[in-house]
């Protein structure tokens, strides 16, 4: 039996694994300390080495030789790399000009390790835990990277993967990856533009992707690398150290110790806030022999972190922005990493969003509800896609001829009998293409316009109700005075370009027409009388 692919999903602050069990279901593995969300850290005590959450655990009494958020460093030259990421831990330092870290392994052995060796080491930890819970040898995997990532960064991953003996077949991009999770549990009935956001701990990355007949079109992409769940660490932090300098007249923000002991701290009361209303801290020793110990409710949270979460909806919107479109434009809003388990985040885009708009949290019946875990799972699924080419095939299927597929920029359709345009091929939808429209109650002679169609906004303002006379006393009076109009923002069609028309005489029970764009952009339109077959075509 051949051994599975895996799916890993590599981040900088964790890393998650998953393949396709025998009963064809993704199955996440957790490591042998039962973590599915694996904190990408290495520490070093002595010549001992941990991973996960073991070595996360030495942040507070053994910072220089634990070694955090390192991933965005592979494939960079030092001077290109912004250290500043990993000051929490082990400092970064230049060996050979790429970014390594020098570890201290005994009383005066000091190992420099290059950030290649540090990713060597880290898949090889996934691909123990995977092959101890697979009970098989694992060699090929799919993995997830950002959207920008470089053909060069890609290069060196490889080559750090295949020194711990595994072998990438593909790298799929995180948005990418989501999705096809996302649509394997809970698929769309139609198609749809989404936007998928990952926030994880130290950066956002989001993308626009149109979905059509099954084929996903990235619109554009979004980075922001300053932008992450260490934000609200930061902001529970501060919270909790003003709050204990104000009640011991001591500062903890000197001492790095107590610094890493509130941080830590911060994100257990993070991650418990999303679940419950109230969260304790306690820290023994905080600073100056004072112990401290305090409740935050969620309200309180919300409030002290409301720039972040302000930030986290307008790199949204930025987003969507950049891909020419408007919120309208939008079907569908999915939430991944770690940050989405914030029910704060998903409430501030229902306020941005119009209702029609779905936003797909942990909280949403019809998304998953460890949005952490879309990233590998789709990794996983897509290797059971590619699992059965050989490596000239797969070679061939990721050409970019194959991947970059073209798309319409403009609507395709008709005009209705009130000269409205109604659309055919939506925007974004990829060539060849083809659409099959019915008019069953169609009668007499027809003459069909094919159109270019664009979209607009059209806004509408609704006056508020005008006050019921002899009705309300004074201080209803004043209510209704306070109202104010209502504005409405609508997405509507009109036609730019007449394509062609075709006309079909003596229609009798229906009309059919077929929409086909072939892949070199030509299109046919064919009408036919669904009683006598007689047909009319039309090419452009």
């Amino acid at each position: 039996m051949s051994s599975p692919i895996l799916g890993i999903s590599f981040g900088n602050t964790s890393s998650s694994i998953a393949y396709i069990n025998p009963k064809n279901d993704v199955d996440v593995i957790a490591n042998p300390d039962g973590e599915r969300a694996i904190p990408s850290v290495l520490s070093y005590v002595g010549e001992d080495e941990y991973h996960g959450g073991q070595a996360l655990q030495q942040l507070v009494r053994n910072p220089t030789n634990t070694i955090v958020n390192f991933r965005d460093f592979i494939g960079l030259n030092f001077a290109d790399a912004d250290v500043s990421r990993c000051a929490a831990g082990a400092p970064a330092i230049d060996v050979d000009g790429k970014v390594g870290f020098a570890i201290k392994r005994g009383e005066d052995v000091i190992e420099k390790i290059t950030v290649d060796e540090v990713v060597t080491r880290h898949l090889n930890r996934l691909k123990l835990a995977a092959e101890d819970y697979i009970g098989q040898t694992i060699s090929k995997t799919v993995l997830t990277v950002p959207t920008d990532f470089t053909d060069a960064q890609k290069d060196a991953l490889a080559a750090a993967a295949s020194k711990c003996g595994l072998k990438i077949i593909q790298f799929i991009s995180e948005p990418s990856a989501s999705l096809l999770a996302h649509i394997h549990s809970f698929p769309f009935e139609k198609d749809m533009n989404v936007v998928v956001a990952d926030f994880g701990g130290v950066r956002s990355d989001a993308a626009v992707v149109a979905i059509r007949n099954g084929i996903f079109t990235v619109l554009a992409t979004a980075h922001n690398a300053k932008l992450g769940g260490d934000n609200l660490d930061e902001a529970l932090i501060e919270y909790f150290a003003a709050d204990f300098q104000k009640k011991n007249q001591c500062n903890p923000r000197k001492n790095a110790r107590s610094l890493a002991k509130l941080r830590s701290n911060a994100v257990i009361t993070k991650k418990t806030l999303s679940n419950a209303t109230t969260a304790t801290i306690s820290v023994e020793s905080l600073a100056d022999g004072f112990d401290y110990h305090t409740s935050i409710n969620r309200m309180r949270y919300e409030l002290t972190a409301g720039k972040v979460f302000s930030q986290f909806s307008q790199f949204i919107n930025d987003t969507i922005e950049k891909a020419n479109m408007d919120i309208l434009d939008i079907d569908a809003v999915l939430l991944c990493g770690g940050v989405s388990f914030t029910p704060k985040l998903a409430n501030n885009l229902e306020f941005l969003f119009p209702e029609s708009v779905e936003i797909l949290g942990p909280q949403n019946k019809d998304a998953s509800n460890t949005p952490n875990e879309l990233s590998c799972s789709g990794a996983a699924l897509q290797g059971r896609l590619i699992g059965d080419y050989d490596d000239d095939e797969l070679k061939e299927a990721l050409q970019p001829v194959v991947l970059n597929t073209m798309h319409l920029q403009k609507a395709v359709g008709l005009l209705d009998a009130e000269g409205k345009f109604v659309p055919v091929i939506l925007p974004e939808t990829t060539y060849p293409a083809q659409k099959t429209i019915t008019i069953k109650n169609a009668k007499g002679d027809f003459l069909v316009g094919v159109y270019e169609g664009e979209s607009y906004i059209e806004e509408k303002t609704l006056e508020p109700e005008a006050k019921p006379e002899g009705e309300e006393d004074e201080e209803d009076s004043e209510e209704w005075s306070d109202d104010e109009p209502e504005v409405i923002r609508e997405k509507l069609y009109k036609p730019a370009t007449k394509l062609m028309e075709l006309g079909i005489k003596d229609v009798t029970k229906g009309l059919q027409i077929i929409f086909n764009m072939n892949k070199d952009a030509v299109l046919k339109v064919t009408a036919r009388d669904l009683k006598s077959n007689a047909v009319v075509q039309g090419q452009l």
